[in-house]
């Protein structure tokens, strides 16, 4: 079988290398995102791999009308895909799934970051400003952290948060039994008031759009910490802002953002941004944004690559593939 994969890039190299070759299946590479100018190229193909390019349902169609029978999206989330339209169309779609090591790492450095004033202290060191005005920080077993979703890697958050000492509540649709030596389980709203931290691990679905909003950042404690290493929509992001503003919001750790699928992952020095919001976050002492980089470890990229080599093989061969959303 063939898999035309899109968004290839220099980092994937070797693994797609090695596991084509492992898998036995031909995988021709393609630097470009997809786009309809060239989905022709997936012309022959039965499935496609992608990373986090919008595939819109006009793109979604063009690919059905060249054959593509089955979409890979090289990351856990697949909100950038037109699922309605590929289930219209009958077009299956699959993510992946990586090392949750990645993204827990990831979230702890930016808990600890935020908490210690790290970009303050860093952009001060830069022009050699050794004062201590202004950059006194906090203790994690002094406080405590809301997680909201357990999944893989929320779990894994909280089981290397279980070292700083700090009390950890957690919320989630369906609790884990073996998570309750670490974490509390409490209600959402509990959650909000209680938290001196909060950081999310739960995928973009209705149900969670905008889940930190006026309203839920109202509840919450005074100088509460915000972290968000999961995906943009989960924050209304003019709230973030006013929440940051009247001190509301004590900080903020963010590596995703709305709307930031156009700008992420290029290279902008010398433009101005498309995103005024981020602009504005960017801009504050006690925000921190990083560009949706959480995921990106050696160990990821090759469980991405791999997984999503995997999730085409078992969608062709017809047998049950745990990456299949669609």
């Amino acid at each position: 079988m063939k898999i035309l994969a899109y968004s290839h890039r220099p980092d994937e190299t070797e693994y797609f290398k090695e596991f084509s070759k492992k898998y036995k299946v031909e995988v021709v590479l393609c630097e470009e995102a997809p786009t309809m100018e060239n989905a022709d190229l997936a012309k022959g193909f039965d499935c496609i791999s992608i990373i986090t390019t919008m595939i819109s349902d006009k793109l979604v169609e063009k690919f059905h009308q060249v054959g593509v029978k089955f979409i890979s999206t090289r990351t856990i989330g697949y909100d950038h895909i037109d699922i309605k339209k590929a289930k219209e169309l009958g077009v299956h779609v699959g993510n992946v799934t990586y090392s949750p090591n990645s993204v827990a790492n990831y979230t702890v450095m930016m808990i600890l970051m935020a908490t210690r004033k790290m970009k303050s202290i860093m952009e001060r060191s830069n022009v050699q400003d050794y004062s201590l005005k202004g950059v006194q920080g906090k203790e994690l077993q002094n406080l405590t952290v809301g997680v909201i979703g357990t999944g893989r890697i929320g779990q894994t958050v909280i089981k290397h948060l279980s070292g700083f000492q700090c009390e950890v509540l957690a919320y989630d649709l369906y609790e884990n039994e073996k998570i309750k030596q670490y974490a509390k389980y409490v209600a959402l709203e509990k959650l909000f008031k209680s938290s001196d931290i909060i950081t999310m691990h739960v995928p973009a679905t209705e149900d969670n759009y905008h889940l930190i909003d006026k309203s839920s950042i109202a509840t919450m404690k005074e100088g509460v910490f915000i972290i968000n290493t999961a995906r943009g929509s989960l924050i209304n992001t003019s709230d973030l802002i006013t929440g940051i503003e009247q001190k509301k919001i004590g900080g903020a750790a963010l590596d995703v953002i709305e709307n930031e699928s156009n700008i992420y992952y290029k290279d902008l020095k010398c433009e101005i941004l498309d995103n005024r919001e981020l602009a504005i976050l960017k801009s504050y002492p006690n925000v921190i944004v990083t560009p949706h980089t959480a995921f990106y470890t050696d160990q990821a990229v090759s469980d991405m690559v791999e997984h999503s080599i995997l999730s085409c093989i078992l969608f062709v061969d017809g047998k049950e593939n745990p990456w299949q959303v669609a």
